[in-house]
């Protein structure tokens, strides 16, 4: 198989918290791969274990055959890695931006110029190239980033929460562009809170907690297998949300004043709920998605501890 990453057994401390806890996985070369887990969980700890940004305390772990720890250099030349945080220069141009990290990577001015401006082009910033960076909107930064990401001619890019606060037509441009860098046979690695985002782009993701993998595969598969096809959503006091949701049988969540039961026959759910006194107006039925694995996966939704 040709893989573009492959980790066993990875572990990452930090003083007393374990981050990761002993992570298997295999990136496949030129799929685009998701991280996903509630924060705290050990996504952006190992992308930057995988970015050459943070050394492993154990286990085995190859980036594009190289090993991150023993040859950094040589694979960070062939990485693109776009950080959570907006960590451009505000005071130079478009331009210049993408010029100062051309040089990093010894690219000649004279090539860099015109490689630049055609990745400008690819997130479509090419009409403000000469505007500071402080002068362009929180998307438009973040489309930056990328280009910028790109201007070495990656076989990687790790992207970490790419579209985080993006208003939807940004993060719909987002998507289009790592779509296409996927086309073109770059890996793409990324992770996300936004679980359309993951179900659009992922060919294959994990889902993360507490360190360790706990669900692999392609977001529609593990779906079906997690929750099945169809769902309802029941709203209902919490002292009968047990009593209905033993009668429908099944995988359930139960939040608040809402009972979500989960299989296959969507209509054959409701009527079961109506004939133990549901009202058919408390009752929405629809297809799984990949926030009810989420759910269904870790008991949770999003936690508020900081993400390491």
């Amino acid at each position: 198989m040709d893989a573009s990453v492959i980790a066993r057994g990875l572990r990452k401390s930090y003083g007393t918290r374990v981050a990761v806890d002993g992570i298997d996985l295999v990136v496949r070369h030129g799929e685009c791969f998701g991280f996903l887990g509630p924060n705290g969980a050990g996504k952006t700890t190992t992308m930057r274990m995988l970015a050459c940004l943070s050394s492993r305390d154990a286990g085995d772990l190859s980036v594009l055959g190289m090993d991150p720890d023993r040859d950094a250099r040589a694979l960070k030349a062939r990485l693109g890695v776009v950080p959570q945080e907006i960590n451009l220069d505000l005071e130079l141009t478009v331009l210049e931006n993408m010029l100062v990290y051309a040089r990093y990577f010894g690219i000649r001015r004279v090539d860099a110029i015109p490689r630049s401006r055609a990745l400008l082009e690819f997130v479509e910033l090419e009409t403000r190239e000469g505007d500071t960076v402080d002068r362009l909107s929180g998307g438009m930064q973040r489309r930056l980033q990328i280009a910028r990401a790109l201007v070495n001619d990656p076989d990687m890019i790790l992207l970490d929460e790419p579209t985080t606060g993006l208003d939807p037509q940004a993060r719909h441009l987002v998507w289009e562009r790592l779509r296409a860098l996927r086309t073109a046979g770059t890996s793409v690695i990324i992770t996300t809170h936004y679980m359309d985002e993951a179900e659009r782009l992922c060919d294959r993701l994990v889902v993360i907690d507490h360190g360790r993998v706990i669900r692999e595969g392609s977001p529609g598969a593990l779906v079906e297998a997690e929750v099945g096809r169809a769902a309802i959503e029941v709203r209902i006091s919490p002292t009968d949300a047990g009593r209905v949701a033993a009668a429908l049988g099944g995988r359930h969540v139960i939040t608040g004043e809402s009972l979500v039961v989960f299989g296959d026959d969507a209509v054959h759910l409701a009527r079961t709920a109506e004939a133990v006194g549901v009202p058919s107006d408390d009752i929405t039925t629809r297809r799984t998605t990949l926030e009810d694995l989420f759910i269904s996966a870790t008991g949770h939704a999003l936690r508020d501890d900081q993400e390491r």
